[in-house]
């Protein structure tokens, strides 16, 4: 384990007490489940049956002890930052001059989201690829997720987050320059951290984005066919949105203490917002959708990882100036319309330099496709490294 520049990090491991893994399943085992309605699966939010088979593998066949080397593969550390102890992974790249590159997850993800990303992106000619390609990886876990320490009272957002990220990548970390990588809330702190530290930042890296559309008169037919489908969705999907912004403490109530709830909270997000057809299978494993769903219920952070969408309503600033970081997008076919704007849209807002489109994947782009999130990444950083 080497240690990040500044001494004021301690290295971390995780460990968490058997009983608190016991009650958890214990509470999976005993939980009263809500009648059933009738419909195809998904119809009506989280599927019912899926549900079933995930809590009977929950109880009788996951290995949180696995799950939980998995997480240790890795050096990760803790460090003080303005008043937050912050969690991290720190791995350094193997080749001739590793560019240094943050990669920032959202809600309901976690850092679990690019665990299989921090090898081929340290070690590439391990994974078939040139060592010139080589990182060296943070990826941080947001205040109030995780390992990271929550916010004290008043709930902050993706504007003071990436205050927080510089200041873990110069000032603990020692890089005066260097890549940021998001999607979801990390694409809005990664676009902050754009907009408040140009200077630092060598170039950045979207799977999703807001965009402003361009005037009306001058879109074109799938310009404006996109607009309506944003639309669409913003009614049909959003309604979490509106009560995490609004209501934060109230949706703490119902998670923090409710295993199966939470869960049920999360995978429907999970199979809604990625490329799974018709089977939640087809882009996660039950290990991988219960391990991020434990790492919210170990570190009791079911109800303060969602303070994040009232502290971006609380902080929102208004519409800055055009973003002149050199700008990669990596346009997974089944992001939600709201991140996924026609190119046009993003160039319009962004120093757009590498634009790909992606064969599949949806929102979770590392997690469901991590050799194309790598292969993309690599690519569009080799355009902007110094």
């Amino acid at each position: 384990m080497v240690a990040p520049s500044d001494s004021s990090a301690r290295a971390f491991h995780v460990a968490i007490p058997e009983d608190v893994i016991d009650r958890i399943v214990t509470r999976v085992r005993l939980a009263h489940w809500p009648d059933q309605l009738d419909g195809y699966a998904w119809q009506y939010g989280v599927d019912w049956n899926y549900m079933r088979e995930l809590a009977g593998y929950w109880t009788s066949r996951f290995d949180w002890r696995k799950a939980e080397a998995r997480l240790n593969a890795f050096p990760q550390f803790t460090a003080p930052v303005d008043g937050f102890d912050i969690h991290f992974y720190h791995v350094r790249g193997h080749g001739p001059r590793p560019f240094p590159i943050i990669l920032t997850h959202g809600w309901p993800g976690s850092v679990v989201e690019f665990l299989d990303a921090i090898g081929p992106l340290t070690d590439p000619a391990k994974f078939g690829g040139s060592p010139e390609d080589a990182f060296d990886v943070v990826i941080p876990s947001l205040p109030g997720f995780g390992f990271s320490s929550k916010p004290k009272g008043k709930p902050i957002g993706p504007l003071s987050i990436a205050r927080l990220w510089h200041k873990l990548m110069t000032e603990v970390a020692g890089y005066q320059r260097f890549g940021a990588q998001g999607g979801d809330w990390g694409q809005a702190v990664t676009v902050q951290l754009a907009t408040q530290f140009p200077e630092s930042l060598a170039g950045i890296h979207l799977s999703g984005a807001t965009a402003w559309p361009l005037p009306e008169a001058e879109q074109t037919q799938e310009e404006r066919a996109w607009v309506r489908a944003s639309a669409a969705y913003r009614q049909r999907e959003l309604d979490y949105f509106g009560e995490q912004s609004r209501k934060p403490q109230t949706v703490a109530f119902a998670l923090s203490d409710n295993p199966l709830g939470l869960a049920a909270w999360i995978v429907e997000k999970f199979k809604v917002w990625s490329d799974s057809a018709d089977g939640i299978e087809q882009a996660f494993t039950k290990d991988q959708l219960l391990t991020n769903v434990m790492l919210y219920l170990v570190t009791d952070t079911a109800g303060s990882a969602i303070w994040i969408y009232r502290g971006n309503a609380d902080e929102a600033s208004p519409p800055g100036a055009r973003i002149t970081v050199p700008t990669g997008f990596a346009a997974f076919p089944k992001e939600m319309p709201l991140l996924l704007p026609p190119r046009r849209f993003l160039e319009q807002d962004f120093n757009l330099v590498h634009y790909t489109q992606m064969p599949r994947g949806g929102h979770f782009a590392c997690l469901e496709q991590p050799q194309l999130f790598v292969d993309d990444l690599r690519a569009f950083f080799r355009k902007v490294r110094d």
